[in-house]
């Protein structure tokens, strides 16, 4: 009896975990490039349970015979296995601001950090007084060369991600210049997105500020070449891929089901109260 307290108890926290993912999913839902968590549950091994104190063979109506019959099987709870991160492209919106770039496709900006280089797809940027491309939370973003350096306000990158300013652009700042197709032949190229990809990106771990760092599973970063590599568009950010209508739902049946584990402590609860407190003092 005293195993189904800690049965229904461990239900309980799976699920204070599993509103705390939901919770974060909605907060989310306007946070350019955020990706949904799940949380994925592992149930304990079940117990097989057999009486284990009779002195005889015990029969049955149908002829069988047991000397340790069995009574069934008990759960003994469940946890949070992991919680997953869903990579799937959120939709494109335009902002027509040119400092804003998305990624259609698999695939992640390269960031450096003082604990070294992080991932995103949150294409938000801006410029500093000293020409660096930026993330909002101060962070300078990478080309293959290193830090990048666009120097002026009219810059035009490609969908192959190069990096290519002009000072003969007339276009206010911060807007997309309106290039020809020869465009890039005209003005000078500074550098090209460093761009990479994993070959296992579901491992990759979120450490707050729309970044991400890789781990041991996810293997090395890996340049995005060829067919598989995203397209930059420039003057988009990629919105969150949560779905408000089904995290709702998901908030609800959480609720219900904590409410059923909690329901269930009670009970046992109850019950221990009966055999302690009533049955022995009749005993």
């Amino acid at each position: 009896m005293v195993r189904g307290l800690y049965t229904g108890a461990s239900g309980m926290n799976a699920r204070l975990s599993q509103m705390d993912v939901v919770a974060n999913n909605l907060a989310n839902v306007n946070t350019p490039s955020y990706k949904e968590d799940l949380a994925l549950f592992k149930a304990f091994p079940e117990m097989l349970l057999q009486r284990q104190d009779d002195d005889g063979v015990i029969k049955f109506p149908l002829g069988s015979i047991d000397k340790r019959p069995v009574v069934g099987r008990l759960g003994t709870g469940v946890e949070v296995n992991e919680v997953y991160t869903q990579f799937t492209q959120g939709n494109l919106q335009q902002t027509e601001n040119a400092f804003d770039l998305a990624l259609d496709g698999p695939g992640f900006f390269a960031i450096q950090t003082p604990e070294g280089e992080r991932y995103t797809r949150n294409g938000s940027f801006t410029v500093d007084r000293s020409g660096i491309l930026m993330t909002k939370d101060g962070f300078p973003v990478l080309g293959e060369n290193g830090v990048l350096h666009v120097k002026h306000n009219n810059l035009v990158i490609s969908e192959r991600g190069e990096v290519v300013v002009n000072q003969r652009f007339q276009e206010p700042p911060g807007r997309p210049v309106q290039m020809s197709e020869n465009a890039f032949d005209q003005g000078e190229k500074i550098d090209r997105l460093k761009i990479v990809q994993f070959p296992r990106e579901r491992y990759l771990q979120k450490v707050g500020s729309s970044l991400y760092r890789d781990t041991e599973p996810t293997g090395g970063p890996q340049a995005a070449a060829g067919e598989k590599a995203p397209k930059v568009q420039q003057g988009f950010l990629e919105s969150s891929n949560v779905n408000v209508v089904r995290e709702m739902v998901h908030m609800i049946e959480v609720q219900r089901s904590y409410e059923a584990s909690q329901k269930a402590v009670t009970t046992h609860d109850g019950a221990l109260d009966k055999l302690i407190n009533q049955m022995a003092v009749v005993g």
